[in-house]
Parts: structure tokens; sequence; C-alpha cells
């Protein structure tokens, strides 16, 4: 009874608590929740922390307050990492994204920024107070910084922001290149300068592209000081190229090109041509990089239109930039605009096959699935088996860690009814003959995903695609290898399956082809949509292949026939096949006289 009464105490202690948290001051509920945090009364704390929440409160002005004692946000931080109570750990957590919010929105502020780029203009103290609160706003702060560049009225100014310009850093250079598009050709001419003075690398396409292709002699050669600033050897290299490695260094997420880490988004910048400004357009970080790739392929064809590798590593990067599962693309791809698929029908299998060949390097299991189906759409045999560096990408598929991806390969390759050997005809009868028979079990890791509709749809195009190099009498893809498999489909409940396994059976030279289909037709409990078509790849099997029967399944066919009771088109079918057996005259004999009245 007393430790109830404790157990009361305290629960009544806490609510007190709450309830006078509720009328503090964001300051007091911070300092409360820090006091109470340090002495180990986890559970006044947490009131505190609630309190502090349920207000709402401005990120903006939670990040001052919580400068105002450093050492109190520091342990915070590790109370966040390490507090033994779960709870206080998930709150102190929320607290801590509220400060980084207000650090992230206090650093993107426009009129702080503005003042900012004024104040570059005042003392020298002034200046570098200026560029330290510019350098924190990256390249949140180049438009503003463009903008008074541009603006005959603040010419006195120029001299200072040009001297800032270069010090805001790499964050910069997104930005700084988009605006080389600018008429302005003073305001280009500056940002080639700062380009050259930040010396990152990324830069380095951008500025080739001008010393390629400008107009101005001046700005060309500006360029080319730039770069060689940054990297001299890049002089020898051509824009498209260096646009080409740009975008594989942001294909493979290099660090270096990382968006910024506080926010949960990322800027793509543009410009505006009709009011000659910077505009950005906020991405998801999960497929910014991708983007990015894609842009820097775009800029490497408008370099050179003639560089192809450009054109298979935009294709992947939209598969890839797909992968992610987004709702949607970004709002700058406008309404109706093609998936990576169409794309990738449309393009030539030159480019489908570098991007097939990154892939399988890359073990990418969704770009791999995406320009698989792509080649089976559009290429013939001649296309599907072509050569990279002596490797033939759809072929190395057929052995991908992914189901999909192997079973999507030997669709196309079987599909385009290849005339020539080659060494993995084998194995393209392997994965059609392990695809009839799947079922909706887990996905592989890193895979496209597996379920009940993923099986019956690769089961029935693989079937499909057997039935027709069956037909056909494909002189490279053995389909023997596969007679089990389509045996065991003749009993698929799903009777299109079934079907289809009897039709393509129907073209073996085997007795046991032939003795699977009769089977299947003399299955009573199977519906007449199995046992008719059944009986008619029977008749098939017969002309092609002559009687490969056993008596017993002989009279069985028989008795079906000559039994009043069987459905009139089952027996018309029935009969036909039977016929087809080309049977000795004794039992056609028997048939007739069976029926015979005296």
């Amino acid at each position: 009874m007393f430790k109830g009464k404790i157990a009361v105490a305290v629960a009544a202690a806490v609510i007190l608590a709450a309830n006078a948290c509720l009328a503090q001051t964001l300051e007091e509920s911070w300092k409360d929740f820090l006091h109470y945090t340090k002495i180990g009364r986890f559970d006044l704390a947490k009131g505190h922390a609630q309190a502090l929440l349920a207000g709402n409160p401005d990120p903006v002005a939670l990040l001052e307050i919580s400068r105002q004692n450093e050492q109190g946000y520091e342990i915070m931080v590790r109370v966040s990492k390490t507090a033994p109570d779960a709870e206080l750990v998930e709150l102190s957590g929320k607290i801590l994204a509220l400060i980084e919010r207000g650090r992230f929105l206090q650093r993107i502020e426009p009129k702080i920024i503005a003042e900012e780029v004024r104040r570059l203009s005042s003392t020298d103290r002034g200046w570098l107070a200026a560029v330290e609160r510019l350098r924190n706003a990256g390249e949140y702060a180049i438009p503003f910084m463009l903008d008074a560049l541009a603006d005959p009225s603040r010419e006195e100014e120029l001299p200072n922001i040009v001297r800032a310009l270069p010090q805001i850093g790499r964050d910069a250079i997104r930005p700084l290149t988009t605006a080389l598009q600018t008429d302005n050709v003073a305001l280009r001419a500056e940002i080639i300068k700062a380009l050259g003075k930040i010396g990152y690398p990324q830069s380095t396409a951008h500025l080739k592209l001008v010393a390629e292709k400008d107009e101005s002699d001046k700005l060309r050669e500006l360029a080319s000081e730039s770069i060689r600033q940054i990297d001299p050897a890049m002089l020898n290299v051509p824009a498209a190229q260096l646009f080409y490695q740009l975008g594989e260094n942001y294909y493979y997420h290099a660090e270096s090109l990382a968006p910024a880490a506080d926010a949960n988004f990322a800027n793509v910048w543009f410009w505006d041509a009709g009011t000659q400004k910077l505009a950005r357009e906020e991405v998801a970080k999960s497929y910014f990089n991708e983007l990015m790739a894609m842009r820097s392929c775009e800029c490497a064809l408008k370099a050179d239109s003639g560089f192809g590798s450009a054109i298979g590593l935009w294709l992947a990067s939209f598969f890839k930039a797909e992968s992610v599962g987004e709702a949607k693309m970004p709002a700058y791809f406008g309404d109706g605009h093609a998936d990576a698929l169409v794309y990738a029908t449309t393009a030539g299998v030159e480019y489908l096959h570098q991007a097939l060949a990154r892939a399988v390097k890359d073990n990418n299991a969704y770009v791999a699935l995406g320009v698989v189906e792509a080649l089976a759409t559009t290429a013939g045999e001649k296309s599907l088996l072509y050569e990279i560096d002596a490797a033939q990408p759809l072929l190395q598929a057929l052995s991908f860690d992914d189901r999909k991806v192997r079973y999507s390969a030997a669709i196309a390759i079987a599909a385009a009814g290849p005339q020539e050997k080659f060494a993995e005809a084998k194995l393209v009868v392997a994965n059609l003959a392990e695809a009839l028979g799947q079922t909706p079990q887990p996905a592989t890791q890193n895979g496209n995903g597996w379920d009940q509709q993923a099986a019956d749809s690769y089961a029935l195009r693989a079937a499909e695609v057997m039935l027709e190099v069956a037909i056909t009498r494909n002189p490279v893809l053995d389909l023997a290898a596969a007679q089990d498999a389509l045996v065991a489909a003749t009993a698929d409940k799903r009777p299109q399956m079934a079907v289809l396994a009897g039709e393509t059976l129907a073209h073996f030279d085997s007795p046991g082809a032939q003795r699977a289909i009769a089977a299947m037709a003399l299955e009573a409990n199977n519906a007449l949509d199995v046992r008719i078509p059944a009986f008619n790849s029977l008749a098939t099997s017969a002309k092609l292949k002559a009687n490969m029967l056993p008596d017993e399944t002989i009279d069985a066919v028989y008795a079906l026939i000559s039994s009043n009771e069987t459905d009139p088109a089952l027996r018309s079918a029935a009969a036909a096949a039977y016929g087809a057996l080309n049977l000795p005259s004794q039992k056609a004999k028997d048939l007739i006289l069976d029926q015979a009245k005296s």
C-alpha cells in the first residue's frame, strides 16, 4: 500500500509538472528540460520536453536559445544518443531536429542574405563578417550576389562582391555554372574567374564548354585560365568527355558532389532566360544525383552531339532515378513527361547495351530490368547479341542475381528467334524453364520485388515464347531440356499455362511429352477449356510425330469417344485426336460397330 501511494504521488507530480510547463515560455521550458535531465529526473524532463514541443516553437527562436547555452546543447546531443530512457531519447531527437531546421531557415532567409550582400561594401570588418554569413548561406547566396553584380545602380559594390564570390566555396558551383547562360558578358566573366578561384574539378566541364564554343575571345581565354588554376591537364580533354565524367561521378554518388546535409531536399538550378535570373527546383535527395547525372549527359550532347556514351549513361540514370519509388518526378519535367522505358525503347540498341553493361557491372537490378525490357521490345537477334569490349551484356544478364532480369533476358533472346549458335543457348532454355514454375517467393535482396503477379506474368511470357520457339523449330534453342518443366506445367492450376504447355509439348519428338498431353486431356478434374485444347494438342503431336501412346491410354480415349455421356465438344476433340493417331483399322472398326444397331 505504501508503494502504491508513492506511485500515485510520482504520477501526480508528473502531471502537475506537465501542466505547469504549458504556461512556461519557450526559454523556460528549454532550461527546465536541461535542468531535470542533468539531475537525472527523466520523468520531469520528459514533461518539459513534451510541453516545449506541444507549443509548436519557432525553429529559429529555439536555435537562438540553444546558442545561448552551448553546454546545454551538448548535453542534449548526448541524451539523444545515450539516455537510458527511450522516450527521452525520442523527445531529445525531435528537439534537435527543430534546432537544425532553425539553423537551415536562418541561413537561407532572403532578407538576411540581401543585407549581408550589402554589408560587403561597408567596412573591412563588415566584409569579413558578411562573407562568413554568405558562406554559411552557400548556394542560396549566389542569386542575390549575381543580381547585385548585374544591377547598374549598384556598380560601386561590384569590387567587394567580386572579391567575395569565390569565398562562398564549393556550394556556389552549381548555381554559378548554371548562370553561365546569362546574356551579360561582364557577369559571365566574373563567374568564370570565380569558378577558377574556387578551384573544384566539377567546374571544368562548364569552363571547357566556354573555352570551346563561346563567341567572345576574352571569355574563351578567361575560361582557359580558370581551367589552368583547377587542373591544366583538363585543357586537353573535350568538354563532352568532361561532362560525361561529371555525370558518372553523380551517378556513383561522389561525396564531393553531395547536396547540403541540413535539408531533406536538394536543389536543381536553372537559368530563366526571360528574367535573366537563377531559379531553383527542390527535388528529393533520393534521386538528386541521378537527375544531375542526366543533366550532365545533356550538357555533353550539347557540347558534342555525336558523343553517344552520354546517351547510355542518361538512360541508366533515368532508370536509376525511377528505382527509388518516388510518387512522381520533379515538377520541371512537366505534365505527361515520358518515363524511362519510353526513352529506352526509342534509343538505339548501342546505347541500351551501354546502359545494360553498366547495370550488370554495378549489379543494379532495376536498371538492368528496364533496359532488358526495352531491348525485348525493339531489338532483333543481331542487336540483342551486341558486343561491348568483347562482352555481350544481354548474355551476361542471363546469370544476373535478380530473377526478373534473368527471365526477361531469356524471353528477349528467345523471342528474337536466334539462328546462329551461341554458348549461352542452354542458359536461355534453363531460365525459361525456371520461369514456368515460379511461385510468389521472396525477392532477392536489392532486387525488383517478386509477388504472385510477377510469378504469373513471367510464367505466361515464358510459356508463350517457348511455344513460338517450338513452332518455328528454332535451330539454336533446344527445348528438350525444358521438357520436365513443361510436363509439370500441364498440371498447372492456371488454365492458360496448362494449355500453352500442352501446345508446346506437341512439337516434341518424345513419348513422355505426348503422354503428358494425353493425361491432361483425359483428366476428368480438368475443366473443358483445358481438356479440349489438350486433345487439339494431342492431335498436333500425332500428326507431327505419330502415335507414341501406350494401349491403355488409347483405350481411355476410345472410351471417352464411345460414351454417350461425354460432352459433345470434348467428344469431337477426342475423336479428332484419335483419328490423328492413325491407329490400326481394328480400332476404327470397333468404334463403328459398337454404335451400330441391328
